[in-house]
Formats: C-alpha cells, structure tokens, sequence
C-alpha cells in the first residue's frame, strides 16, 4: 500500500511546533527545527515563505545567547511594549528572551531557564486587566499542563501562583498516555479557552483539544467533543497549534502533522481557519486547512515582501542619500542596489 503524503512536501518549511506572529503588516512564523537555536522564516500572504536574508537559515535565537545546548523547542513570540518575548523550551527547561525585533537576535541577559525543574511548551497569556500568565507542561505523572502568574518582566515565575490544570483524562487521550501538552489560551466573551494536543506527537492520534473556565485560575472543564482536530483527511499526528489573527482580522491556526502515514518526520506545517459558535464550542475548519511552502529561489525576484522592509526606513530617497545609512541588518531589494542582489525573497546588505 502506498505511503499517504501531505501536499507540497517539496517545499515544505523546515519548523514543527509552528508559531505565527503578526507585525506590521509581515508575518513571522517561528518553530522547532535547528540544534543550535530558533529559526524563523517570514510571509505576506501566509502562503509562500522566505528566509530573511536570502540565506538558507536565520536563527532568531542562538544556543549562544541562551541557557541550554540542545533540544530548542516550541517557541511563541509576543510583541508587548517596545519589546518581542520569545518563550520556548531547551534541554527540557522552560526558557525566555527579549529583542527589539522580530527576528532577533533574542537574548537571555542571564542564561538560566524560567523554573529548575524540567518543562516544555511555555505559552504566555495576558489578561483584559494587565496580568500576565505562563501555561506549560510538567512532567509529572506523563506530560501536566500548569499555569502561573509572571512578574512585570514577563519573564520570572510567582513560584506561589502555580496551580495544576490539566492532564490526560478522557478516552481519546488514553491511545498514547499520558500526555496533555502543547497549550494555548484565548479569551472570549468572557470564557477562557485552554487548547491543547493530547496523545504523543509520534501517534497517528496525536490531535487537538480544548477546555473552557470562568477563571483564569480555572478549574477547566473539557470539551466533551474532544477532538475538535485528529485525523483530518490525508493527515496523520496533527497538533501543536498556535492561534492567531490574520491582516483581516480572521482567525487562523498553525499546527503540523506527520510526514506521511507511515513517516513521521520531517513534520509539516498547516493553517486553517478556526471560530466559536453561538453555543460557545470551538471549532477548527478541516475544509480550509492548507499547506504553506517555501518560495521558489528566482533570481533578480522583486518580492512584494522585500519591497515593504525597504519603504519602512527608506521611502523616497534615492540610492545617493541612503546607501551610506545602509548598515548590516537592512534589508532592501536587489534592484536598488546597484548590481547586487541575492536569491528570492528579502536582499540583504552586509
């Protein structure tokens, strides 16, 4: 019997654990991959993706600049104040760095993780009143999902807020146990929504869940629908999700799956759309899901995505007045600059 495949797997991104964030008009999507670090690729369309630079890779986040050696997990990337915070995990400790920019470089001013302990999957949340959360896995009896609050600096536990939430409880997730891992919270109309993936990610079953509360601080009660996403047609292990909101203001969701029934890596990443029906209950659309690719490399590329970074800084200027501002870390399109371009996407000056 032939293996199932998952579209477009030619191009496919290199990230599991997707996260998108977006800013400015541009989309950054972030997700495990590298040994070394974070990486994080960049769109317009959520369709077709480009590595800043035009290099092969770009780490966001290096080992250098972080506690931990290896097993760089699961990053979320929030834009709060003047600054982006990047949660994720390293050598199974919850981590977090700051930077002034989306695609880094984020910095531990101490290399150190959030808790002792070991954890994964941090995910931060910030309440209508100003209070943020962090939501993550223990590792206690198989894979717990906790929550506790932070301090301002977004980045330090209150050891004497934390408080269980979840494990592995309804039937679905007993094929693989005991794993409740992967969360994600949003609010709505006053109710909490606490999404996670239940069964090891290395199942066909690995899918996506929820439970709601009227307090943060919970108890969270599951969905007895519970999986709102496993199995999607010709999709097997599909989970780690991240929610967001597209330039529309729509409702989007990244996730991955395995790479074929009968392969799980390399992963693969989707988006879909999601929403909360007038009684209350979270669905994920199967119908819309689709599969974002890497661009095709094609040179002398005029790519809309170079073109906005360029006009954020130099509108209107010509190549007289700006070329001695460039400095290394702009980005402008190859077409302006005279004779040099590089492959697809964003053109980088050194």
């Amino acid at each position: 019997m032939a293996a199932v495949l998952c579209p477009a797997q030619e191009n496919r991104i290199p990230f599991a654990d997707p996260y998108i964030l977006e800013a400015d008009g541009i989309y950054y999507m972030y997700g495990t991959s590298y040994d070394d670090g974070i990486g994080v690729v960049m769109s317009t369309d959520l369709k077709n993706w480009t590595v800043p630079g035009g290099t092969e890779r770009h780490v966001a986040l290096s080992k250098d600049d972080s506690y931990g050696n290896f097993w760089f997990w699961a990053p979320e990337v929030y834009h709060v104040g003047d600054s982006y915070y990047m949660y994720y995990s390293s050598e199974e400790h919850i981590c977090a760095a700051v930077s002034d920019s989306p695609l880094g470089p984020f910095r531990q001013e101490k290399h150190v993780p959030m808790l002792e302990e070991k954890g994964i999957d941090n995910s931060l949340f910030i309440d209508d009143d100003g209070t943020p959360y962090i939501f993550w896995v223990r590792f206690r009896n198989g894979n717990e999902i906790w929550s506790a609050e932070l301090e301002d600096d977004l980045m330090t536990i209150k050891k004497e807020t934390m408080r269980f939430c979840m494990k592995m409880s309804q039937e679905w997730e007993k094929i693989w146990p005991a794993v409740n891992e992967g969360p994600f919270v949003v609010k709505y109309k006053g109710r909490y929504y606490l999404t996670y993936s239940a069964n090891s990610y290395e199942s066909q079953d690995y899918g996506i869940g929820y439970a709601t509360s009227d307090s943060i601080c919970g108890p969270w009660v599951k969905y007895d629908g519970n999986p709102v996403l496993c199995r999607p047609e010709g999709l097997y292990g599909v989970g780690h999700h991240a929610l967001f909101k597209d330039h529309h203001g729509r409702n989007r969701i990244t996730f991955h799956s395995h790479f074929s029934d009968t392969k799980i890596h390399p992963r693969v990443i989707h988006i879909s759309n999601w929403r909360i029906d007038r009684k209350g209950i979270l669905r994920i659309s199967r119908r819309k899901i689709r599969t974002p690719q890497m661009a095709e490399m094609r040179r002398n590329s005029k790519s809309y995505l170079s073109q906005i970074l360029f006009r954020r800084k130099y509108d209107g200027k010509p190549y007289s007045e700006f070329k001695d501002m460039l400095v290394s870390g702009d980005y402008c399109p190859a077409s302006i600059v005279e004779g040099t371009y590089y492959l697809e996407g964003i053109f980088k000056i050194f």
